[in-house]
């Protein structure tokens, strides 16, 4: 079964708008997949679609770091749901959860590892009117994109995503302005039950967008080696 990167139908690749957008190349995402976690912190997700382009700034990620890790989907190895979170890097990895709700990833590491940065909360910026429609009009715009399920709905992003690459498709990431280390916080994952404990959550401090982070959750500021893969149970 391959594992490098396709293309969406049609249907999901509109022509892409001509942009100064300087798209993160794939040597961002082959690097530790909690170094890509914190950096994705500030960038901006973009897709664009026949109903018009949907964007935010990304506030909240998690890290998933691989086979090693119970709460990734490696451990369950190559399947049909799990080629493309094999790699290359800089692909997405979209899947279903609860059978209604699509998450977004950002693969990194070398081809074959198997880890991926999910993508928790964003900030809007683009397309606000159609994300509203999209989410059925929530009461507050905080609401459109703060769980990673409602930002997928809200910027249209489903499985005829996955596989693509996340700087040449209709579903893209980009620089934005970096978020200082002293604003970032950092807790163990939500809403998993296996390495629970982990610390490879990150957020943007104080931004009203981020999913609701459990009072018992301790939280620190990020320190992160660069060649460490040592997190264990």
């Amino acid at each position: 079964m391959s594992t490098s990167a396709v293309r969406a139908p049609k249907s999901a690749q509109p022509a892409r708008r001509e942009s100064a957008a300087e798209f993160l190349p794939p040597v961002f995402y082959d690097r530790d997949t909690e170094r890509v976690a914190r950096d994705l912190l500030g960038a901006i997700l973009l897709c664009e679609s026949p109903d018009g382009p949907a964007s935010g700034r990304i506030v909240e990620t998690e890290a998933y770091l691989g086979p090693h890790d119970p709460a990734c989907h490696a451990v369950f190895g190559l399947t049909p749901r799990t080629q493309h979170l094999f790699g290359p890097p800089g692909v997405s990895y979209v899947y279903l959860i609860y059978g209604m709700h699509w998450c977004f990833n950002a693969v990194t590491r070398e081809a074959g590892h198997g880890s991926a940065v999910l993508i928790r909360a964003l900030e809007p910026i683009e397309g606000i009117a159609l994300m509203r429609e999209r989410r059925r009009h929530p009461q507050r715009d905080r609401d459109l994109c703060n769980g990673p399920g409602k930002l997928c709905q809200a910027l249209g992003i489903t499985r005829a995503h996955d596989g693509v690459s996340l700087s040449d498709s209709a579903l893209t990431i980009s620089r934005g302005e970096r978020v200082p280390d002293e604003t970032v916080v950092v807790t163990p994952r939500i809403g998993i039950t296996r390495a629970a404990a982990w610390p490879l959550r990150f957020f943007v401090g104080g931004n009203a967008n981020v999913s609701r982070t459990p009072s018992t959750l301790s939280r620190s500021t990020p320190v992160i080696c660069e060649t460490d893969r040592s997190f264990s149970p």
